[in-house]
């Protein structure tokens, strides 16, 4: 994915413990690609000295992996490099911060970093770390925390309006790669000639630069649903674009994290895109919870929603470069439905099975 000038600055993206692993998602969104920030660092002691591309997905991306972070700032420094931003990158179930995270990001603000969090352990509630934020004159960030009411979106009716392409990308599981389809679906469309915008409902599409975006999970839930139109409907009326892609949270039947109705109820998708796995047998992080069938999970959202799964797109974990394929050709041949994995074959051929939806709105 290609990087445009930041919004924020540098960062360095501390994921100690969790880089590779689905508590690393957060961190694998930022390096992979984002607008708010350019990324020069990522904590990890177990890949410590490794290109953080070259471990997440075999493609180097000269984004260096460090034991800690004062290791990367000394580091950094020598360059003549000026880090800005200090970002927690990690997404543990529950979105509760290590007490090991702590000493980091006092380090990072005494050093003057700006420090951006999204986790549900607001930092802004602990009186130290706000102390040396004031102290260093620099900024905490807690990207979850939810505005005040008054500044919320009921839902109206207007996303009928909306006179264009909508397409969600749901999953089969949490942390099994929506987000990240999502944006090479927006940018598939770009590099086609197309307008597009990403509709974020996380803290990491947040992250990432999504203008346009909300942040489901925290969101008080009478106005979940008017917090996903007024993203849709904000992207329209500002953007006129040919294709909006709402990124989809957890799934229909997580024990944990069941996500996806309100975004089929208030999105409006026209169609849906569906992340699967199929090495995955039980949902990410509850052994005993089975997943459920991709056949169950294609019913439900017609159900649910009456729109149709148009596409299932591939999550290649557990599987050999040379497995993907065939991978794809099982679950069309169950499903017959058209699979890709874009992640590793890229986005062109899903972007033209969708881009004939475009001009039949």
């Amino acid at each position: 994915m290609e990087t445009k000038k930041s919004i924020d600055g540098t960062a360095i993206v501390y994921c100690e413990g969790a880089f590779n692993t689905p508590e690393g998602k957060t961190a694998h969104g930022l390096v992979r690609f984002t607008e708010r920030y350019e990324v020069i660092g990522v904590i990890d002691k177990r890949y410590s000295g490794k290109d953080a591309g070259e471990v997440l997905d075999n493609r180097a991306n000269g984004i260096t992996i460090y034991p800690d972070y004062e290791t990367a700032y000394l580091t950094l420094s020598k360059k003549g490099t000026i880090i800005k931003n200090f970002v927690v990158g990690l997404a543990p179930d529950g979105g509760r911060l290590p007490k090991e995270a702590k000493k980091e990001i006092s380090l990072a603000l005494e050093n003057g970093l700006n420090v951006d969090s999204g986790l549900h352990d607001f930092l802004t509630n602990d009186k130290d770390l706000v102390a040396l934020a004031e102290k260093h004159q620099c900024r905490i960030r807690d990207v979850r925390k939810t505005p005040d009411r008054d500044k919320l979106h009921f839902f109206t009716g207007e996303i009928e309006k909306v006179d264009c392409l909508k397409l969600a990308v749901l999953g089969t599981d949490s942390a099994i790669g929506k987000r990240t389809t999502a944006w090479l679906l927006v940018h598939g469309f770009q590099k086609k000639g197309f307008k597009a915008e990403m509709i974020g409902t996380g803290q990491t599409g947040w992250m990432q630069g999504a203008k346009y975006s909300m942040i489901m999970d925290s969101c008080i839930n009478d106005f979940v649903s008017g917090e996903i139109e007024h993203a849709v409907v904000s992207a329209w009326k500002e953007k006129q674009p040919d294709v909006v892609v709402i990124e989809g949270q957890g799934s229909l039947m997580n024990p944990a994290y069941p996500g996806g109705f309100e975004i089929l109820a208030a999105g409006r998708p026209d169609y849906v895109i569906l992340q699967h796995a199929p090495t995955r047998l039980e949902y990410d992080g509850f052994p005993g919870y089975k997943l459920h069938s991709l056949a169950e999970q294609i019913n439900a959202v017609k159900v649910v929603s009456g729109k149709e799964v148009i596409a299932v797109t591939l999550n290649h974990e557990g599987l050999e470069p040379k497995e993907i394929e065939p991978a794809c050709r099982i679950i069309t041949e169950e499903t017959g439905l058209p699979c890709f994995d874009v992640l590793a074959n890229g986005a062109e051929q899903l972007i033209d099975v969708l881009k004939e939806k475009i001009t039949k709105k």
